[in-house]
């Protein structure tokens, strides 16, 4: 199984060789504010929680393989 989000490329990584990539599980721990036995979870499950792959991609996208692209913004009326 591989992480649940994104492109090609974020499909095609496990989630612990994301978590290796963001520097190990505690690490991403504090970047997620969670405590490590929670990203140990997300490791043994081979998932990470879509907002939090949504946030990690965010803070890091050269991890992901690349920029992620702005969106642009609505124009007050």
């Amino acid at each position: 199984m591989t992480a649940s989000l994104g492109g090609p490329k974020i499909r095609a990584m496990n989630v612990s060789d994301i978590i290796e990539k963001l520097g190990g599980t505690t690490a991403v721990a504090r970047l997620c504010k969670v405590a490590p036995p929670s990203v140990s979870e997300w490791r043994s499950r081979n998932v990470i929680p879509r907002a939090r792959l949504m946030y990690l991609e965010l803070l890091r996208p050269d991890v992901f393989g690349g920029a992620v692209a702005a969106r642009p913004r609505r124009k007050a009326a």
